[in-house]
């Protein structure tokens, strides 16, 4: 399910669609606005939107994303030690 096997292919495995929604994430937004990023880019094979939450949670998982005081999602920026 996060990995692709033979039942899931690459393009369709979490790891690949959260790479796409953490790709997205240059500016923070709103999590329908990413939707329909999402939903635009997979117009000829659609993906559900329980598969998009679900790599969106992933993401949550791996500490690379979080929700601002705003509500908007956006990109953890680690700082490099000095």
């Amino acid at each position: 399910m996060i990995l692709p096997d033979r039942n899931i292919a690459p393009d369709r495995a979490l790891l690949t669609i959260s790479g796409l929604i953490f790709d997205r994430l240059s500016e923070p937004m709103t999590v329908s606005r990413l939707w329909d990023e999402i939903r635009e880019f997979h117009q000829g094979r659609p993906i559900s939107y329980v598969w998009f939450l679900l790599a969106v949670d992933l993401l949550f998982v791996l500490n690379l994303v979080w929700f601002d005081q705003d509500g908007l999602l956006r990109r953890y920026v680690q700082l490099e030690a000095a």
